[in-house]
This record gives structure tokens, sequence and C-alpha cells, in this order.
């Protein structure tokens, strides 16, 4: 292999690849072995991605991982073509066989930003137009791609009551622990619910879509009037919902999942 003739910038890529490549947080040393760099040099690359916000470094554990700066990189790529014209087709015909207003959504800092929007006939509209951003925490789009993430991640991400807020009467988890337990059920059931925390008298369910790396890229909602839906049909729009998740997913890799 002929020597990048870009040094800096060929260490800076495969430094942030290898940690796009983990499903957690890992120390420096393990990144100075891997990439074969000095460790001297491995911790200043670290240094400065940490500063422009693509590299976080969770100081009690030691260990570094993607921080938002690299994942708004991430979306905004998801964002253009290639999840929006993959995941349409999906979420067109999701809608059309139940009825029921759909949407795709990728993580955002702590928000969901919302790149597919698609109403069901003789349905309300809904604030989660395309380009819209609500709290990650409060939408079910937002708990699927939360349930996915690393429990160092979620704490970089929500670590503190004041992370949290609230848009409706109601509020949804109101701190860390709370939203551990929420997404704990999600895990559980494969499938997130919100109720009214978005908008009030709404309801949605969700499950995530995951890249090569088995990270969550984003997540697929169905959203009803809750006073509409009974406890059976409300089961039939996660399995609607969970289907199509794993089309986008299967055809995001190019292959079956």
């Amino acid at each position: 292999m002929t020597s990048p003739k870009a040094p800096a910038a060929d260490a800076t890529l495969r430094l942030l690849t290898f940690l796009a490549s983990r499903r957690s947080p890992v120390p420096a040393a393990r990144i100075a072995e891997q990439l074969a760099l000095p460790r001297s040099r491995t911790y200043d690359l670290l240094t400065t991605l940490v500063q422009h916000g693509y590299v976080m470094h969770l100081e009690q554990e030691r260990l570094y991982g993607l921080g938002p700066a690299a994942q708004e990189l991430s979306g905004a790529y998801l964002r253009q073509e290639p999840l929006a014209r993959i995941g349409r087709r999906v979420i067109e015909a999701m809608v059309d066989e139940v009825g029921e207003s759909g949407h795709l959504a990728v993580l955002h800092g702590r928000d969901v930003l919302y790149v597919i929007e698609e109403r069901a006939r003789n349905r309300p509209s809904l604030v989660t137009d395309v380009g819209v951003r609500i709290s990650a925490h409060l939408t079910a789009s937002g708990r699927a791609i939360l349930a996915a993430l690393p429990p160092a991640q979620l704490r970089a991400l929500f670590g503190t009551r004041e992370d949290f807020s609230s848009r409706t009467a109601a509020p949804g988890p109101e701190g860390p622990r709370a939203l551990r337990e929420l997404l704990a059920q999600v895990r559980r059931d494969g499938i997130a619910h919100e109720s009214g925390e978005v908008s009030e008298e709404m309801a949605s369910v969700a499950a995530v879509v995951r890249d090569h790396a088995g990270w969550p890229a984003a997540a697929v909602a169905l959203t009803f009037v809750e006073a509409q839906v009974g406890p059976a049909q409300r089961e039939g729009l996660a399995v609607a919902a969970r289907a199509a998740a794993d089309e986008v997913t299967r055809r995001l890799l190019g292959r079956r999942h």
C-alpha cells in the first residue's frame, strides 16, 4: 500500500471509521493498537476531534466514542438521497396498508429529525413534518433508536435531568432512570410506544432501522388518534411498523436482514 499524501487526514478518517464500527466506546490504547498509531498521536487526534464534537470522551470510564457532530454528519448523509429514497416507497406501502399516517426519522443530537412523512387519507395533519426536530425521549421514533444505543452513548445524550423536556400534559420520562426503564421495555417488546407526549390525543408506535454495522440508522413509525384505535388494532400497527423497519433495513443493506 502506498503512503497517504495527507497522513493526518488519513489517520483521522481511519480513527473515525474505527469508532463507527464499534458497538460501544473504547479506550484510547485500543484505538492506537488497532490503527498502529503512536499513543501520543492518537491522543492528539482524539483531543482535536473531541473539541470539534466528532468524538465524545467519557472521562470516568476513560473511553471514546462517536460524538454528536459525527452523528449529525451521518444524519446529513442519510437525510439526502439514500435513506429517503430507499424508505419512501416502504413508508407509502405501509400507510396504504394500514390507513394510518407514517414517517421515518433519524437521530440528530438529542432530537429526532423527520425525513419522510406520509399522511393517510382522512387523517389529521401531524407536527412531524419533514425537517421538524423533536426531543428523542418524547417520541416513539426516538425511543426506538435510543433503545438500540450503547449505555455509555445514551448517558452522553441524556445523562442529567436538564436534558429532558416536555411538550404536553403527558410529560414522558423526566430523568435518566425513568428513560432507562422505558427503553428496557422497548428492547423487550421490540417496539416503542408514545401516548400524547408529542401531540395531545395522538399516539405512535415505532421500530428501529439498522445500518451495516448494526447501529440504529433510523426509525419507522405510525401515528394515529389514540381514542380510535383499540388494543388489537394497535398491535397490528406495531407489527406493520416492525415489518416496514425490517424492510428498510434490508434495502439499506442490499440483502435479506
